[in-house]
């Protein structure tokens, strides 16, 4: 029998490769992502029973129908690894109702507090094996550089993953000083043999652009494993081992609610996702491809409106937008590397328009696509952005009227799917802790804006200071152990390098000598 294969979004990989090779190599040679051959199905009573499993047992199943290369036995067997004790409820990824048709699948159960942990505990268990198996093989003799650019919550998420695996070493980028506190010190404190941490001057986009062009450098590629053995690749969610993890949990989601009688089997559900790099938001569609129902995806921005603006007009364009910093921060993206994916499915899988729309992107700065993808786009999705302001204003409102503390990536979500549902019961994705982001969370709380300073007694306590602060005056003292901890860590990485291809080579270089 002949497992599912991956192809190319772009057309320049002509062998369609396995599930195992597509896991590590993460990007296709050109810039190109993979996605599957073909995508499973799941009834409606599939999914219900889903809901009844564990969940280890339930992303096996997903895994399974997609008919990779690996057999069921360790599927299951990594599954059981990734969503286990790492995680601080047996649930993983629990369903809060604000109200009848008002629902918060809470993504931030795991390690470093982030939804990047639900794909992030995953993927490294399955690219070391795949690694392994194809070692096995012979189809390769190397070892493996990750490289990440992170907004602030993937880099953490990754290097948790793959601290000391065996045969990889992880390097990650970060915008200096585009990222919280916590954050920072998640990353810089960050435990491993195998693991370094740059910080990069300039904003994500920076970040995401020098390591696209570093994969992208065939030389330095080829160099790399000529002196070194070493082959780069990517934990970003360009990876479809990102991705699949994130498919599993709306698929759970759905089958949790009809479990849980909050909604019938077969009624629609609204999913609301703050998202910047689109990956997030993407994984429900998937889910809605493979059986879920799921009417409206509803695309929640921040002042960084790229999303908003492009999925309302059929227009990418980033020639004259201003770069925008947020308390949002890990949405704070203009370049979202997954809607090349997603505009890939609604064109047909037309490799040759992906092509020219991502060469139109990187030499023009903007693409328009064609009326007909433009209308299937717009038929899926529905969208809404929120100011800096209106952002923080929501986090007080949701603790006011719900007393639900949330963070301001879910507040985003919170007030666009507000704006934006219909009649359908809504799931917001909520993909912080709202402990990651203590500055903007206790400005919400006091009533002052974005840019505002905090009280000069607040500005001096640590991160850690301020989120114990904020849990007494709210009474939220559910602070993660990981984040309380903290300041009891010492700071193990501090090197800053500019955001050029040359300066990050340099550095993939010094780190893997």
């Amino acid at each position: 029998m002949t497992n599912n294969l991956y192809i190319d979004t772009r057309g320049n990989v002509k062998d369609p490769i396995s599930f195992t090779e597509a896991i590590v190599k993460g990007l296709a040679q050109g810039g190109g992502l993979f996605v599957p051959e073909s995508l499973p199905t799941f009834t409606l009573d599939q999914i219900v029973e889903l809901a009844k499993l564990p969940y280890a047992q339930r992303a096996a199943k997903v895994y399974q129908a997609f008919d990779t290369d690996l057999d069921d036995q360790t599927i299951e067997r990594l599954m059981a690894a990734t969503y286990g004790d790492a995680f601080d409820t047996e649930e993983i990824c629990p369903i809060t109702s604000l109200d009848d048709d008002t629902h918060v699948l809470e993504l931030w159960h795991g390690p470093t507090s982030a939804f990047k942990d639900m794909a992030l505990q995953c993927l490294p268990y399955f690219f070391s094996e795949s690694a392994a198996q194809l070692r096995e093989k012979g189809v390769i003799d190397n070892t493996f550089l990750i490289l990440v650019a992170t907004s602030g919550d993937t880099g953490k998420a990754a290097l948790e993953g793959f601290k000391d695996k065996e045969g990889i070493q992880i390097a990650v980028m970060y915008p200096d000083g585009g990222v919280s506190d916590i954050q920072y010190k998640q990353m810089a404190t960050q435990g491993g043999s195998n693991v370094d941490v740059w910080a990069v001057t300039g904003n994500f986009d920076d970040c995401q652009t020098g390591a696209k062009n570093v994969f992208d450098d065939e030389a330095f590629n080829q160099r790399l494993m000529d002196e070194h053995k070493v082959a780069l690749s990517s934990a970003n969610s360009i990876n479809w081992g990102r991705l699949l993890p994130q498919v599993v949990y709306y698929i759970s989601t759905y089958g949790t609610l009809v479990e849980q009688g909050k909604i019938k089997a077969g009624d629609p559900i609204d999913v609301c996702v703050p998202t910047g790099n689109f990956g997030n938001i993407l994984a429900a569609w998937y889910a809605k491809q493979l059986g879920t129902p799921i009417d409206k995806l509803i695309c929640a921005s921040n002042e960084n409106r790229i999303l908003t603006d492009f999925i309302t007009t059929g227009t990418y364009d980033i020639r004259d937008r201003e770069f925008i910093l947020t308390p949002s921060p890990s949405m704070d993206i203009l370049v979202s590397s997954n809607v090349e994916r997603q505009l890939f499915e609604l064109s047909g899988r037309n490799s040759d328009a992906i092509a020219q729309w991502m060469k139109d992107l990187k030499e023009n700065k903007c693409f328009t696509i064609d009326d007909v993808t433009r209308e299937k786009l717009q038929a899926e999705f529905k969208a809404g952005s929120v100011d800096s302001e209106t952002c923080l204003e929501t986090i007080k409102e949701t603790l006011e009227a719900h007393d639900y503390l949330v963070d301001p990536h879910t507040a985003v979500a919170v007030k666009v799917a507000q704006q934006q549902r219909g009649e359908n019961p809504v799931v917001i994705a909520s993909t912080a802790h709202w402990a990651k982001f203590g500055d903007n969370v206790y400005k919400a709380l006091h009533g002052l804006k974005s840019t505002d300073e905090l009280p000069a007694e607040v500005a001096a306590l640590t991160g850690c200071q301020l989120n114990e602060l904020i849990a007494k005056e709210t009474g939220h003292a559910n602070i993660p152990q990981g984040l309380a901890e903290l300041d009891q860590k010492p700071i193990r990485f501090t090197t800053v390098i500019e955001g050029t291809t040359d300066a990050i080579e340099a550095a993939v270089e010094g780190f893997t000598n």
